[in-house]
C-alpha cells in the first residue's frame, strides 16, 4: 500500500503527466495534490461537479453500472477522472499534457494507482 502522496508521486511518472490529485467528491476537498500547471483546488472543486453530474444521469436513465473514468479532451490537454472503486467518494484526477502522454498507458497507470492507494 501507499500513501496518498505515494500514489500521486507514481501518477506524475507517466510522460506527460503534469498535475494528481485525490479528491473527497463529497466536499470538493482536495486529499492530496502533487505536480504543478492548474489550481488543483478550483479543479477539484469543479471536477466534483462533473462526477456528481455523471452519477446523477446514470441513476436517471436506471444505468446499475460504474464509472471506471471519465476523460475530457481539450486542445492542449487530457484530464482523467477516476473515481475510487474500493473507496467510494473518492477519485483520482491527472492533468496530462496531450503532445507528451499516450492515453491508454496514463489510463492504465491511474487504475494500478488506485488499487495501491491507504487512506
Amino acid at each position: 500500500m501507499a500513501s496518498v502522496q505515494e500514489a500521486l508521486t507514481q501518477l506524475l511518472t507517466v510522460d506527460g503527466a503534469m498535475c494528481a490529485a485525490l479528491v473527497d467528491s463529497a466536499s470538493g476537498m482536495l486529499l492530496g495534490s502533487a505536480g504543478s500547471g492548474l489550481d488543483l483546488e478550483l479543479a477539484a472543486a469543479g471536477n466534483t461537479e462533473v462526477v456528481r453530474a455523471k452519477l446523477k444521469t446514470m441513476k436517471s436513465l436506471g444505468l446499475n453500472d460504474s464509472i471506471d473514468d471519465i476523460l475530457i479532451t481539450l486542445g492542449t490537454q487530457y484530464h482523467i477522472i477516476r473515481p475510487m472503486a474500493q473507496k467510494e467518494g473518492l477519485f483520482l484526477y491527472l492533468v496530462l499534457d496531450k503532445q507528451r502522454s499516450n492515453l491508454a498507458l496514463s489510463r492504465r497507470k491511474c487504475a494500478e494507482v488506485e488499487k495501491l492507494v491507504s487512506i
